[in-house]
Order: structure tokens, then sequence, then C-alpha cells
């Protein structure tokens, strides 16, 4: 039976014509990478068709011994990387090497400087993946079968890199793919035995599977033997292999392999569990987040293997969602081979491991935090936020999890989240019993907050919170070593035993004195306020809003509402400075209209020095213009 000619040219889209060219342009300080990607996808192939023939026993076709097979042509100069892995169909093809089907790339792209060294640190974060094939060669050609498919199914997809590729069905006796790299002529370097070798035992030495290349011959006797095949890579799962076996390199090496990345790891904890249950896992914090990282339905989880058979890629219920940063493997004894993710999240014995994963990777980065202050601090930089989510998730670790956490505070006063919670508990004053907070839409705006004059007056730090996360996180994050959150913005300021009997007396006596003033302003701004009280929180301030101790916060309000969310209906509380300049002179105004317009004007400012936005800005501007013409 011949094949017909089905020959077709088809563009690349878009993102990956533009990935395209910047990898042929930018990576060009580190070719034989293309080499490191090529074996990993080939490796990847064999795992998945390992998992298929679970099933399907008849996938290996008589052939079940995988390897990848790397060879060259001198002459011809060309390096092919071929695999007896799952294959792929035409379908497959278009879908895989016409298209990058990975999510975040939009977000890569728009990220893209155009400094060649710049983007190609960026394209480390990304992954390569088949397209550094470009990198060296000035056509690729790739010819593949899918495992089960008859020999006419074959699949030749070719192109040069440019705007088009084609791909035409072929006849294939063998199951899975080769790759041909028609070699630039300036990367000759690349069809020599030697140089392959060694890309090989540098990059993928790890590589479970066998890894196959002619023996090269010297001296009389070349080419008089029939040719043969020697293994050039260690081929044993490196995460079976004792730690002392294994060297800080290849330990890098291998997450490169899982993660596709450019970056060096900034930790790793291997580790091998007897007892109960039985399984090995190998994990791993990388140096750069990915463009993803707060895709929450993106892909994510560990490498699942069960008795060194490869199950899946993604698997997340080893792990809880605030870690889907950590990569790694995890290759059980005491899973069934037949395991599904539906059977996976019915385990009792997940439920077990992923417990004792989740404290090791708090545990790797508790020791980081302790042992390694700047390179945690470029972790908390890259995955800080991520990690917030963590004590609303995971209530078992919730203080580990804090301890864990860097915050901005009034102590440096630096937009820079450089200091932990056991920090703060060491410079607490004495008599105080809170750790005190204030949360706000940006930094700057957190750190003038009117609620924090009385706190710089008195020396009590104060935690400055301005990321995206932060109201949430502190509406499940109730207390840490035993000593309880106070958001300096909601309900009455009490500052217990910070506060001395003649102050406290003092505080007395002025409400006294202005109990009318209050009265006043209430049924000025009744319609906006819950309740109007004399504060002893501010030194500079006139007025501020304070939200109820239930309420919600006023940024976490502002975040659902532009997200187009209900919000429950509630009213702030204005607090009075009875000590500043502007009230006193209000509590001898005899005219009331001028009264009411002045209590709306000190209404809208403390809302503005909050970061909130005015219901009625022209009202604001007319009563503060008719303010303005009186004093004129």
């Amino acid at each position: 039976m011949t094949v017909e000619a089905t020959k077709e040219t088809r563009g690349f889209e878009t993102e990956a014509k533009q990935l395209l060219h910047l990898m042929i342009h930018s990576l060009y300080s580190n070719k034989e990478i293309f080499l490191r990607e090529l074996v990993s996808n080939a490796s990847d192939a064999a795992d998945k068709l390992r998992f298929e023939a679970l099933h399907h026993g008849e996938l290996y076709e008589d052939d079940p011994e995988l390897k990848i097979r790397i060879s060259f042509d001198k002459e011809a100069n060309t390096v092919t990387i071929s695999d007896n892995g799952i294959g792929m169909s035409r379908e497959e093809v278009i879908d895989h090497l016409g298209t990058i089907a990975k999510s975040g790339t939009a977000q890569f792209l728009s990220n893209l400087t155009g400094d060649q060294k710049k983007d190609s640190h960026l394209i480390g974060q990304f992954g390569v993946g088949f397209y550094s094939a470009f990198i060296v060669a000035d056509k690729v050609t790739v010819e593949t079968r899918r495992a089960g498919a008859a020999k006419e199914e074959g699949v030749r997809w070719e192109s040069a890199g440019e705007a088009e590729y084609s791909v035409e069905s072929v006849e294939r006796t063998e199951r899975g793919t080769s790759i041909i790299l028609h070699l630039k002529k300036d990367q000759q370097e690349f069809a020599d035995g030697w140089r392959l070798r060694s890309i090989i035992k540098k990059y993928s030495d790890h590589i479970s599977l066998p890894i196959v290349m002619q023996k090269e011959h010297h001296g009389e006797d070349k080419g008089e033997k029939e040719p043969e095949d020697e293994t050039v890579n260690t081929a044993t799962a490196l995460w079976t292999r004792s730690r002392n076996d294994v060297t800080e390199e290849e330990y890098k090496e291998f997450y490169k392999h899982i993660s596709h990345d450019f970056s060096d790891p900034v930790k790793w904890s291997h580790n091998r569990v007897e007892g109960k249950l039985d399984y090995t896992s190998l994990l791993y914090l990388p140096s750069k987040a990915p463009f993803d990282l707060y895709n929450r339905d993106a892909a994510k989880g560990l490498k699942l293997y069960v008795q060194r058979t490869f199950i899946m890629d993604d698997a997340e219920q080893f792990l809880p969602l605030y870690l889907r940063f950590i990569k790694g493997v995890v290759d059980s004894n005491d899973l069934s081979l037949n395991v599904s993710r539906e059977i996976l999240q019915k385990d009792p014995n997940i439920d077990s491991m992923r417990s004792a994963l989740t404290k090791r990777v708090l545990d790797m980065l508790d020791k980081l935090r302790k042992n390694e202050t700047e390179q945690y601090a470029e972790f908390w930089q890259e995955f800080g936020q991520v990690l917030k989510e963590g004590p609303a998730e995971d209530f078992a670790n919730k203080e580990k999890i804090a301890g864990l956490m860097q915050f901005a505070t009034t102590h440096t006063d630096t937009d820079v989240q450089d200091q932990f919670l056991d920090s703060y508990l060491e410079r607490m004053q004495d008599g105080q019993d809170k750790i005190y907070y204030v949360v706000a839409e940006n930094f700057n705006t957190a750190k003038n907050s009117p609620h924090l004059e009385v706190f710089r007056k008195k020396g009590i730090e104060v935690l400055l919170l301005s990321d995206r996360v932060d109201d949430w996180l502190m509406g499940h994050l109730m207390e840490y070593k035993e000593k309880q959150f106070q958001d300096v913005s909601k309900g009455e300021l009490d500052l217990g035993k910070l506060d001395s009997e003649d102050e406290k007396k003092e505080q007395q006596e002025i409400e006294k004195s202005f109990k009318d003033f209050v009265k006043r302003i209430k049924s000025v701004l009744e319609n906006e306020v819950e309740d109007v009280r004399v504060t002893h929180r501010l030194t500079e301030s006139p007025a501020c809003l304070v939200v109820g101790e239930n309420d919600m916060g006023a940024q976490m309000k502002r975040l659902l509402e532009s997200a187009g969310q209900a919000v429950p209906e509630s009213k702030p509380s204005i607090e009075i400075n009875p000590q500043h300049p502007l009230v006193e002179k209000m509590d001898k105004e005899t005219d009331e209209d001028r009264f009411a317009d002045l209590a709306h004007v000190l209404f809208d400012q403390a809302n503005l020095a909050e970061g909130g936005s005015l219901q009625d800005p022209a009202a604001y501007v007319r009563r503060l213009n008719k303010l303005l013409m009186d004093v004129s």
C-alpha cells in the first residue's frame, strides 16, 4: 500500500514565529543546549509510551527496549536524534510543532526587551523545547509515527524556522520520532562524535533511558567490523541513586530536564522514605518564577512515577496549591500502576505523602531563610505573594508559613519586604501584646497612613502591607506565636499597657469636652458614617476613617468592586483629632452651613488619605472652593 501525496504548507502561529526568531538570534552564547532539550523530549516520549502500554501492551510492536539514538553525518553536516517512544500522529505534529501550546506565552512575549542578553535569560524561564533545534540548524526535518499506527501513517514535518513549515504523509516502519538537524555552515562542530558525547555527559547523563551512539573505532581495523552501539550515559533514574553518588551538577541538570528551565535551582531535597509508606522524592526550589505562576488553573505538580514507571507529568495532589512553584519527582512503591488522577484523589496514602512532602518543602525554605539570607530574599521576591496564599489553604502549617513571610515595616520605612515576624517580636515594646499592621493599595499610601501617627510617636513598629493578597491573607492569619494581629485601621484603638494611666485619664477628659462637637459632626454626616468619635491615634491629621472590627477592609472592598463583585454595605466611622487646629477652629464655628461644608471636606480628605475615591468629587471641589473664597 502506497502513501498518498498529502503534502501541505502551513504558516506558524504568530507567537511561535516570534519565539523562533528570538531563539535563532538570541541564544548564541549557549548553543549546545539544543541537544539537552531534544534528548529531554525524547525521554518524555518514551515515558508516555510506557504509561500507555500499561493498558495496551501491543504498542511496543515487538520492540520493548526503549532508547534514544544519536547519530551524525559529517559529509551531509547533519545530526539526528531518534527515539522509539510514543511518536506523533499528523494532527499531533501540527499541534505540537506549529503552535506553542503553553500558558503564559503572550505574557512572556510582552516582557521581551529587545536586549539579547536579557531576552536570552527570559527564554530560560519560559523553556524552549523543540524550537531549540533552530539555534544550530537552518532546516529541521521531523519524521514520526505514532505507536500502534500503520506504517503508512508516518508523518514528515520540515521547516527552515521562518514563516512556514510543511507536513506530508510518509511510510515509516519504526514507531517513534527522528529529528534531523541540517546544521548551519558555522555549526559543523556538532557533527562530531566526541563533541556530541561530551554534551550528553554534561547535560543528559541522568536520563534513565539509554542514549546510544555508534562506537567509534580507531586504528587499522576502522570500517572492517560491524558497527557497534554503545550507551553513552549512566542510564539510571537519578532519584533512585544514593545522594552521595549524585553530584551537584547532576542535580542541577536533572532539574533543567524536568522543568525545561535554563536557570539553576536554588535548593533541592532528595529523600527516601521507608516504613508505613515507601517512596522517594526529589524536590526543587526554582530561582525564577514561571510566567503562569499566578494562574491557579495552569498545569502544576510533581512528576509521578510508580515503581520507576512514569505515570503523569503534573500530579498536583502531592503539594498544596500555594507551593505550586515547586518542581520535582515522586516515585512510590505503594500505588498501583493503574493509578489515575481520580484514584489519587481518593487514596489515603496520598494525604500522608502530601503532608510529609509539604513539611519537607517548608523545612527546606526555613533552612534557606536561616542560612542564606540573600538567596532567601531573592526567593521571596519571586514567590512571596504565592506563599501568602498558604495560611488560608493549609491550617496545619499556618504558623510555619507565617514564619517564612517577609514584610515591609515602619522599622525600616522602605518598600523592601525584608522583615520577619520573629524579628518584629524581638523588637516589641514592654507591655505590647499585639502585632500591628496597616493595609493599603500601595506602599506609599500605607507608609503615610494617618493611622500610623500615634504608633510613630510612641515608636511602635507596624507592618506595612500593600500586596493585593494582603487583606485576604490577614483575614486568615489571626495570630503568630500567641500574639494577635491588629489592623490599626479597624475598630477603636486600644493600646492597652502602651498607654499610661495619665494618658488614659487625659483622653477621657478630652472626650467629655468634645461631646457636643461630636454630636454636631454626626448630625451632618449621618448618611456617610456609622459613628463619630474623638481619636487619640492622630497627631498630625485632623481626621481619619475607621472600619468596624469585623467589617471588610477598604483594600479588599476596592478589589472586589473592581472585579465587579457584590460588596456588603457598610459605613466607616470617622475619628476626629481634637488637638488639630482645624478641628479647634471648627469647634468655634457658629455658621452651621459653613460647619457642614467643613465636616464634609474633612470626611472626603480622610477618605482620600487612605487611597479611597470620592462618591461626589464635584461636590468636594465646590465646597473646597467656597471655603477658600471665605478665607480670602
